[in-house]
């Protein structure tokens, strides 16, 4: 017996040394420092050389754009929203300011990584507090506010000011869950977990991530569409540009600490849910119909999307705050069914709008072109068949025409871009033989990209509707159409991306590294320009008449980013104008104007736009429950009193509070229907009545 009781202690006694072992490598894992691998200098220094040399702007690297460098990874990459570094740490950073050219050009990454220790290590601090936080009781009564967004705030100036930052970043998260009916221990539950994760995240950063992290901030600092891709990353973004993967048909990163939404894929199953859209944040995902919602925010952007993947036909449920709630927090759940994304589901599509407009009826053709595609593949292979936008939208007006429409409308909302060569042919099938965009490359060399063919395909009426997410080669269409004053563009000013990349293998430049320890570079190397000589760049395409809208350019398009190539002019190509729309743009916008003063819709819009700049001003929220909860409450009831007005004009009974608010299928397109009325009223100014040149 005394022996098998000294085998038992000996056996727990092993047992004992070996979690403490345990617990102590995760505590050197934990506080282990980040160091450079040994590829990193050779490939920093050739990405110096490349980026000054290839790069569209042919920018030296220099004291002043080191500068610049040292901003972008420190207040955008790692601490946009300044919650983790001390004045200190910024002050002790300084000394790099204006050194990292010459860190660059000598593959020299200390001081990187030891301001990424720093910020790891600061980020622990931070957790271990806000965990301290969480055994304390909310007082939900104290009258205080929190303000969300930091990024034009000092950086807090010593442990004190901190701490009383996150005391309120913490009460905030947790009146957050409490508003969404989660009691005391789901919340401390539901806050540890996402705590530990946004700490996890920081703490298992490779060498590899890090490295990437700074050399995304040293390309970006060049313009926002230059990029490094790490070799794993650079497999992600094949993977994600064939969209082969089954999923929701979104584009996602890491912002702050929320996975945002970049863009929705046209005709993908979010795009067809119509619930997701771009800046909305995802804070949780769940599986199936009724799967626990899994708390994501502070998990790395890869993680999220591998959660949000699945089999097609199969249910992914997303917790996400909308971008119009950001300041609140409010958030909803959404279902989304998978499927693939595939050529099919961005095919341009065309139907008809029936308009009982000033005493006459009319018929428009609507194309919704998703975004400009072409089968390379096919086409390379001499198959005669081969899809493209232009040939699918050549066979919808063929059929449109059987239909005796009055005019058509290309919709361009949300197209993205993609083949130039397409948006040059579309644009061919609505004016003679000319010019459509011209090119400069980084020598400075221009080249006119033109329409050869003599034949117009269709002369009639045409209006182009565009929004702030119409970008690229949708910019060049329009761009276009405008110019020759073919036709009328309308909606909101585009997004603003003038500018062409190119993915550049680093194996290209870097000698005697291994293949699979390089990525691969993503560079600026030419501009766009339109006939006129203007760029497409940073200010987009502005419309003939301008819709109102919520989200602006200089919220979400080119001119917010940082580093934007800015707007410039060349000289004009030679061409003709084949219309004279801005003959009728004054009468033409009067009568908008006057229409819409009394439409219902844009009375609702126009509401929206003063509360979302509102919030954008003020960026703070209140941390008393029964403010929230009152400003919750008012913001359902003019939801419902929205849905209610909208019933009552078709003859359906009203709602009551507490009543589930059914999707409106039913629900026109306001945008549509008054783009179609802007077409009629430019029918009925056209001397020449149905042809379309209005001369």
């Amino acid at each position: 017996m005394k022996g098998q009781t000294k085998h038992i202690i000996r056996y727990f006694t092993i047992q004992f040394i070996a979690v403490l072992l345990l617990l102590s490598s995760l505590h050197a894992s934990r506080n282990e420092q980040v160091k450079p691998e040994y590829h990193h200098a050779a490939v920093a220094s050739k990405l110096a050389y490349s980026l000054s040399r290839y790069h569209y702007n042919h920018q030296s690297l220099t004291d002043s754009l080191s500068s610049i460098i040292f901003d972008q990874y420190i207040s955008e990459t790692l601490d946009p929203n300044r919650q983790y570094f001390y004045q200190s740490d910024i002050k002790a950073f300084e000394q790099f300011r204006n050194q990292f050219d010459n860190l660059l050009r000598d593959g020299r990454l200390g001081p990187v990584f030891y301001m990424f220790n720093v910020f790891k290590e600061r980020v622990q601090e931070r957790i271990a507090y806000a965990k301290e936080q969480l055994a304390l009781e909310f007082d939900f009564t104290v009258d205080e506010s929190y303000k969300y967004d930091r990024e034009d705030e000092p950086w807090p100036a010593d442990k004190a000011t901190l701490d009383e930052l996150w005391r309120k970043k913490v009460k905030y998260d947790a009146l957050n869950l409490r508003l969404a009916k989660k009691d005391d221990d789901g919340i401390r539950e539901t806050l540890t977990k996402r705590y530990e994760n946004l700490e996890r995240t920081i703490i298992e950063l490779d060498s590899e991530e890090v490295f990437e992290l700074f050399m995304n901030a040293f390309t970006q600092s060049f313009d926002p569409h230059t990029n490094y891709f790490s070799p794993i990353n650079s497999e992600n973004f094949r993977i994600r540009m064939s969209l082969s993967l089954e999923g929701i048909g979104a584009r996602l990163n890491r912002e702050g600490e929320y996975t945002n939404v970049v863009s929705i894929v046209t005709g993908g199953p979010a795009d067809r849910s119509g619930l997701l859209h771009a800046n909305d944040k995802i804070i949780g995902v769940g599986q199936g119909a009724d799967g626990e919602i899994v708390d994501v925010i502070g998990w790395k952007i890869n993680d999220v999307v591998q959660k949000i993947r699945g089999k097609k036909g199969s249910i992914v449920r997303l917790q996400i705050i909308p971008a119009d709630e950001e300041a609140t927090g409010n958030s909803s759940i959404i279902s989304i069914v998978r499927d693939k994304v595939k050529l099919e589901d961005s095919e341009a599509k065309a139907d008809t709008l029936h308009l009982q407009y000033d005493g006459r009826q009319y018929i428009f053709g609507v194309i919704d072109i998703p975004t400009f595609y072409a089968d390379f593949a096919a086409h390379a292979r001499g198959e005669r068949d081969y899809k493209s936008t232009t040939r699918d939208v050549i066979k919808l007006i063929d059929d449109l025409r059987t239909k005796d429409i009055d005019g058509i409308i290309i919709d361009l909302r949300n197209n993205g871009g993609g083949s130039l060569t397409e948006a040059i042919s579309l644009t061919g099938l609505f004016i003679k033989k000319g010019p459509v965009v011209q090119v400069r490359d980084s020598g400075g060399d221009i080249e006119v990209e033109r329409d050869p063919d003599e034949s117009v395909f269709y002369d009639g009426p045409l209006a182009v509707l565009v929004n702030g997410f119409s970008a690229s080669a949708s910019e060049i269409f329009s761009a276009a159409i405008q110019d020759y004053e073919r036709g009328i563009i309308i909606g909101n000013q585009t997004f603003g991306k003038g500018t062409v990349q190119n993915l550049i293998p680093l194996k290209r430049f870097v000698r005697r590294v291994d293949e699979d320890k390089l990525g691969q570079l993503k560079l600026t190397i030419a501009k766009f320009y339109r006939i006129t000589g203007a760029s497409t760049q940073h200010k987009g395409v502005t419309p003939d008449i301008l819709f109102p809208e919520k989200f602006g350019i200089h919220d979400f398009g080119e001119a917010s980013q940082p580093h934007a190539l800015p707007w410039d002019h060349i000289g004009s190509a030679k061409f003709s104008r084949q219309g004279n729309i801005k003959k009728y743009i004054p009468k033409l916008s009067l009568r908008y104007k006057v229409r819409t003063a009394k439409n219902l819709e844009f009375k609702y819009l126009r509401e929206d736009i003063l509360k979302a700049k509102n919030d954008r001003n003020d960026k703070t929220v209140s941390l008393v429950e029964a403010v929230r909860m009152k400003e919750r409450k008012q913001s359902e009831r003019k939801k419902l009193a929205r849905v209610n007005m909208r019933r009552k004009l078709r003859g359906l009974p009203p709602l009551n509070e507490g009543d589930k608010i059914p999707k409106d299928k039913s629900m026109h397109d306001f945008l549509l229907d008054e783009g179609a009325r802007i077409v009629a009223d430019m029918i009925l100014f056209s001397k020449d009545g149905l042809t379309g040149y209005l001369k």
